[in-house]
């Protein structure tokens, strides 16, 4: 990392962006710009036939999203292929269509104008929304709109271009992402979008590096430029020099040797060298990702984030769809277990009401939102119960602060059990109930909390964050997000602790348990089970397999009466050196 940095110092030829999809690569530039269609409120000289041409564009834009969608079923799966579905909905939107057409025959305007200005409406609204779930689906719904108007101007959207460049562009729409990928594009990078936008999901998806909202890179970039987009870190470099080709070459192919050695691990076990197992769970995002974890063999789900649900259908799932995806998903790992966190809404997360909050981090997020609203959560707890066919579902709370709150959701599991009694809907307990341990409160209170649930997760990022008072986001402060500080590491101690004398599973699902530098003192601190991105599985292991046991708990001892997270890294370089453990800190980040 300390080389990039340096690297960046001495740049000013690079665009920073947000990292949307991770991934390195090299390719020229294709800036793909879409002809603005202009539109005027011109009379219509014949308002029935105005009407004919209405209709027909929205059956052809429908058609379109179609093709698009079972295209992407069978590039991408299902579940991530309902962001199409969700658009073809607005197609069949009675009330949207109803009054378009309404105010055409009595405006006797040109229905392209029409449905240019009644769009606008709800276009503006969410663009001008505080919330930017909303305001990222703005894009979802102007590509609908674009759609029908370039079918009344009998226009074709070009969308071929040469095979292996880098996509530039303003914003792309969901299908731009897609059918653009066809070409085998290396990259995507553009001026507007966010980290929940569809086209950044689909980039995911679609395994294909992209750094989105850089406000300028379409000013910045021209046809054919040479470009690095490292997809990890949010950064474009234009027209790179030769020190910048040679680090990037350099990353990428220690990128493909070490991918290449880490699939030899895949039915190794992950223990440390003197025989401690160490279990590896995977974070799922989407059940598109469950290949991944069969293929890497984790160990199961050590954590399914619900909220990407509402994310990938835009609006709150009903208990039908819920139970059909939770069982869908634990048929598919089984007999594995998979932990599913309920929606964890609010803060930096997905919203569903749009009000503003002064710190939404200190607000109505997670488990406090839930019990305000006990019919969202209580037809998640149901569909759980009915989806828990196979026995292997563990349910997880977010956001948890006090004990109260885990009974209540205890006392809102048992009324959903009841409701289901009373219809007669099959049905099982779910198999263990845990907590997300990310709120101070609930650290210093960990062994109370340990009398009430079957298990602990750690969420590291938002945990850090509160121990050390610093929004993570803000680059002001952002060096005060230390992981290695020793608050943390003592706060660390106390939750394993308490788990560990009470005989319940303790695992870590942050980012820091993604951290192949951090686990020789996560394992020395007692910690039994981490769970992380499936394609961090195999690094994680390799970092496992290199570590003495007996030495890391010495380590963590060490640590424990640092006073500073330098101390602390120096300890930990000295050990990685002594006992020769491989340095890679993840394949993401470059040390």
């Amino acid at each position: 990392m300390k080389r990039f940095r340096e690297l960046l110092k001495k740049s000013d030829n690079y665009i920073a962006g947000i990292p949307a999809a991770p991934g390195l690569v090299i390719g020229h530039a294709h800036l793909f710009t879409k002809e603005i269609l202009s539109v005027t409120d011109a009379a219509a000289d014949d308002v029935e036939a105005a009407v004919v041409s209405f209709h027909e564009a929205v059956a052809k834009a429908k058609k379109e999203l179609n093709k698009i969608l079972n295209y992407a079923k069978a590039k991408m799966g299902e579940e991530r292929s309902e962001i199409f579905s969700a658009q073809l909905m607005i197609l069949d939107d009675e009330i949207l269509l109803g009054n378009i057409e309404q105010h055409i025959v009595q405006e006797k305007k040109q229905p392209e104008f029409i449905v240019h200005r009644e769009m606008n409406v709800f276009l503006d609204m969410m663009r001008h929304s505080s919330d930017t779930y909303f305001r990222e689906r703005a894009n979802d719904i102007e590509d609908i709109k674009n759609r029908i108007i370039r079918n009344l101007q009998k226009k074709r959207l070009q969308s071929q271009v040469t095979p292996g460049v880098i996509i530039v562009s303003e914003s792309l729409t969901p299908a731009d992402t897609l059918l653009l990928s066809k070409w085998d594009i290396k990259g995507y990078v553009t001026d507007r979008g966010g980290l929940t936008s569809h086209a950044a999901i689909l980039a995911r998806s679609l395994d294909i590096p992209a750094v989105v909202g850089t406000h300028n890179c379409t000013h910045r970039i021209n046809q054919d430029d040479l470009l690095i987009i490292d997809g990890f870190h949010g950064y474009v470099f234009v027209n790179p020099t030769e020190p910048q080709l040679a680090f990037f070459n350099e990353k990428i192919e220690k990128m493909r040797e070490i991918n290449q050695e880490l699939k030899e691990l895949k039915d190794k076990p992950s223990q440390t060298t003197d025989g401690h197992e160490i279990d590896i769970f995977a974070n799922v995002d989407v059940t598109g990702e469950i290949d991944l974890v069969i293929a890497n063999n984790a160990k199961g789900i050590g954590l399914f984030r619900t909220e990407q649900i509402i994310e990938e259908f835009g609006e709150l799932p009903d208990e039908e769809l819920q139970k059909q995806i939770y069982y869908n998903l634990s048929t598919r790992v089984y007999p594995r277990s998979v932990t599913i966190r309920a929606f964890d809404i609010g803060g930096d997360k997905v919203k569903i009401i749009d009000y503003p909050e002064a710190n939404p981090f200190l607000g109505s997020r997670g488990i406090r939102f839930l019990l305000d609203n006990p019919l969202i959560f209580k037809t998640q707890i149901r569909a759980l119960l009915r989806a828990n066919i196979h026995n292997n579902i563990h349910f997880m709370i977010p956001m948890v602060s006090t004990v109260d709150e885990v009974k209540k959701t205890k006392q809102l599991i048992k009324e959903c059990i009841h409701e289901l009694q009373e219809k007669n809907q099959e049905y099982k307990k779910l198999t263990k109930l845990g907590i997300m341990i990310e709120v101070p409160s609930a650290a210093v209170m960990a062994r109370q909390f340990a009398r009430e649930v079957d298990f602990f997760s750690i969420g590291t990022n938002d945990l850090i964050q509160y121990i050390m008072a610093v929004d993570r986001g803000n680059d002001a402060v952002s060096g005060l997000y230390q992981e290695f500080n020793p608050a943390v590491l003592n706060t660390l101690k106390h939750i394993i602790n308490a788990a560990n004398e009470a005989g319940i599973q303790i695992s870590m699902c942050g980012e820091m348990a993604a951290d192949n530098q951090a686990l020789p003192i996560l394992i020395g601190l007692g910690l039994k089970s981490i769970s992380a991105s499936p394609s961090a599985i195999h690094s994680l292991k390799r970092t496992i397999r290199a570590v003495p046991y007996e030495k890391a708990v010495e380590l963590a001892q060490k640590a424990l009466e640092l006073s500073s997270q330098e101390e602390v890294q120096h300890l930990l370089l000295q050990f990685f050196e002594e006992h020769n453990i491989p340095r890679t800190r993840t394949i993401l980040k470059f040390i």
